[in-house]
């Protein structure tokens, strides 16, 4: 795959590659690649995350399964208490408020039992580096176990736990995602931003 030639290299830093076997495109969305993979002729190409850019503009990449733009993971804190698992859910709500996720996310504040609860944070599986990110950056703590992955959210819906509290999480974006024919237009351009 031939990269083209980009000028500040470190702005793609987040978006992907998409190789279409002829050719490729720098500059895509997640949400893009999604398209991309979910349609006929593309479902077989590959795509990259951009992780590192250099002042070259040479670049890191990450390749990424089209499973993944598929999937759901999340993170889970657990609490023994109501209380304290109700305090986890509005300190990560807040957290929201004060500084947009990288992306939509649904936060559940659920109960297993009298003596377990947890504070769900359920997202995209090709955001999970930047969630992580979010977190820290947030300085986001609880005091329970936590766990996390593509396996915890299935044990989550497993078991079915009873939603106390729901909240939709709005990611910010610094791009606006190109749809339907205003995206397919486009797979021919080099370099997409």
């Amino acid at each position: 795959m031939k990269l083209p030639e980009l000028k500040n290299s470190e702005k793609y830093v987040g978006l992907y590659a998409f190789d279409f076997g002829d050719h490729c495109g720098v500059g895509f969305t997640a949400e893009e690649v999604a398209e991309l993979f979910e349609s006929e002729k593309y479902k077989d190409c590959k795509a990259y995350k951009i992780h590192k850019a250099y002042p070259d503009g040479k670049l890191e990449l990450k390749g990424m399964r089209a499973e993944i733009f598929q999937l759901e993971t999340g993170m889970f804190f657990y609490s023994d208490d109501h209380k304290t698992a109700k305090q986890d859910f509005k300190v990560l709500v807040n957290l929201a408020v004060k500084t947009a996720p990288p992306c939509r996310a649904r936060v559940h504040l659920a109960e297993y039992s009298e003596e377990k609860f947890v504070t769900a944070l359920i997202y995209p599986a090709e955001y999970d580096d930047e969630i992580s990110v979010w977190l820290l950056d947030g300085g986001y703590k609880t005091a329970g176990a936590a766990e996390g992955g593509l396996e915890a959210v299935q044990k989550y819906y497993d078991y079915k736990p009873q939603i106390l509290d729901r909240h939709q999480l709005f990611g910010k974006s610094e791009y606006q995602n190109r749809t339907g024919q205003e995206l397919l237009a486009a797979v021919k351009m080099a370099v997409q931003r």
